[in-house]
């Protein structure tokens, strides 16, 4: 009868802390799959063109994208500065070397989110063009890195040559070092309509006043 109990215990024991590290087991399964669902690539599929829809397009003019570059397509600090923005030990995706004032300069640069994915696709809709604020010899260094040899990106304008226009913007969330933005997969299929649009101003206009950031 005392073996009987004993074994009973044992079973009883090992079924506890077998429920206990299936129960763990678990936890660490559902919050890994939230993790890899919340930072997964969600692609926006560029399919081929009915003959109609490629007909509305040849009825309108190729259109000009110009993209603001710091915040928007990257976020940089350089030597000396670390931006609370900026999670500690978040490694650059590359650095810049730029002599300003006679003194050499390092850019640790961070490009948002599918950058690079966006760049592609948008391309083949619109002419691009970059838009800095910055220093020329800066921005023309991380348009080139951005470009990567595409020439998609051989169109750049400096704080000199820009006026505000904001019929024509679409406001966007800046963006500083969250690894889980999608603003700009989010941008697309608006972009992928506007490029049919006779005058873009018809429909940023009223988004602009809606006060909508992407």
């Amino acid at each position: 009868m005392l073996k009987t109990r004993q074994c009973l215990l044992g079973i009883r024991t090992f079924l506890g802390v077998t429920s206990r590290i299936w129960g763990f087991i678990m936890y660490i399964l559902r919050k890994h799959l939230r993790t890899i669902i919340q930072y997964q690539t969600v692609r926006y599929d560029t399919l081929p063109l009915s003959p109609i829809s490629r007909n509305r397009l040849n009825a309108v003019k190729r259109k000009i994208l110009v993209l603001d570059l710091d915040e928007t397509l990257i976020h940089s600090h350089h030597d000396g500065v670390l931006r609370p923005t900026v999670r500690p030990g978040t490694p650059p995706d590359f650095i810049l070397k730029v002599v300003i004032d006679k003194h050499p300069v390092r850019f640790f640069v961070h490009k948002r989110p599918h950058v690079d994915f966006f760049l592609e696709v948008v391309s083949q809709w619109y002419e691009l063009v970059v838009f800095t604020a910055s220093m020329e010899i800066y921005g023309s260094a991380v348009a080139d890195k951005l470009d990567n040899n595409r020439n998609i990106l051989k169109r750049r304008y400096y704080r000199q040559h820009c006026t505000l226009d904001l019929d024509n913007a679409i406001p966007i969330k800046s963006w500083f070092s969250d690894p889980s933005d999608t603003a700009l997969l989010n941008l697309l299929p608006m972009l992928d309509a506007l490029r049919f649009t006779a005058d873009v101003r018809s429909v940023l206009s009223r988004n602009l006043h809606q006060h909508r950031l992407w």
